[in-house]
């Protein structure tokens, strides 16, 4: 199959009917084989009815979570199940112009890239959402080395080998593209798409919040990539560096009480900053040793919240 098009859904029963017809409009003038997969996230709406609806069609397929699990979850499961050498994913609040979904497509098969992300430079939302979005983009692109103007653009393209090796959690599909490039995926490229004014609903997304979090979640996956295989290299580090620190203290009060019978140990503050970064120390090793026991862990899957699927 030559293209998979992912679409997570939550709450946009007035969309989709659209959505669906615009892809496959644009889709039907060009020699692709290719499948819609819409991942309803928990909808209280009637999103997934219209899914169901929708699926008579062959190239339509459904996932249905069994509740709520957040755009990341839905991602991953619909990354799980695409069959396409390209995955194109969009989001369904018809902002992401169909349209752009050939250019990307011949950006992945014919220039050789990993992944393509939009670009929303002329965004048509509202200064509390475009403001936050832009200090959060600059800061990522600081941190990440990445040089993407808007990583978080719902509308991107992928080879299925970039994607192959990644999972996704929690709000980490900010951060796909440094996912794919930690995975040994370098050519990532960015195009300038058209961006549509919100025809129904509300946007599902805060602005300020997105700053924050963002930021947050780019730490821990800078961590992760350096550290989750291998916690004992920090953790035992940092454990050996305070054990030893505080050796060294308490070495130097056993000498000048004992040998220079100058002072009563016990009396004395450094007696307790030594005794602390030993604790300290010696707690941090631990934890460099469970973490390299929890690290065999069962991998992250969303694949066993899903309550229905269609097409599969």
């Amino acid at each position: 199959m030559n293209l998979s098009i992912v679409v997570p859904v939550f709450n946009e029963s007035e969309s989709l009917t659209i959505l669906s017809n615009e892809i496959s409009t644009v889709i039907s003038k060009l020699d692709y084989s290719y499948e819609i997969i819409f991942i309803d996230d928990g909808s209280t709406d009637k999103s997934w009815q219209i899914i169901q609806s929708l699926s008579v069609k062959q190239h339509i397929k459904g996932i249905r979570f069994k509740k709520n699990l957040g755009k990341s979850a839905a991602l991953d499961v619909g990354f799980l199940h695409s069959k396409g050498n390209v995955v194109i994913t969009m989001d369904s609040d018809l902002q992401d112009d169909p349209n752009e979904i050939p250019e990307l497509y011949r950006m992945i098969t014919q220039d050789g890239y990993d992944l393509v992300s939009g670009w929303k430079k002329n965004r048509l939302d509202p200064l509390s959402k475009t403001i936050p979005t832009k200090l959060y983009n600059w800061a990522t692109r600081i941190m990440s080395g990445i040089s993407l103007h808007d990583f978080n653009c719902g509308l991107k393209a992928y080879s299925i080998d970039a994607i192959s090796d990644i999972r996704l959690s929690g709000e980490m599909h900010r951060y796909i593209p440094l996912l794919v490039k930690n995975e040994g995926y370098n050519n990532i490229g960015e195009k300038i798409i058209n961006h549509r004014k919100r025809t129904y609903g509300e946007t599902k997304y805060g602005g300020w919040n997105r700053f924050s979090n963002g930021l947050l979640d780019l730490i821990s996956i800078s961590f992760l990539h350096k550290f989750g295989k291998t916690p004992m290299h920090l953790f035992g580090l940092l454990g050996i560096m305070f054990f030893l620190t505080g050796f060294i203290i308490a070495a130097y009060l056993t000498y000048t009480k004992f040998i220079l019978l100058q002072f009563n140990m016990t009396n004395r503050p450094l007696f307790y900053l030594g005794m602390l970064c030993m604790i300290l120390g010696t707690q941090l090793f631990l934890s460099g040793f469970l973490g390299e026991l929890i690290i065999r862990n069962k991998p992250i899957s969303n694949v066993e919240k899903i309550s229905q699927k269609i097409g599969f």
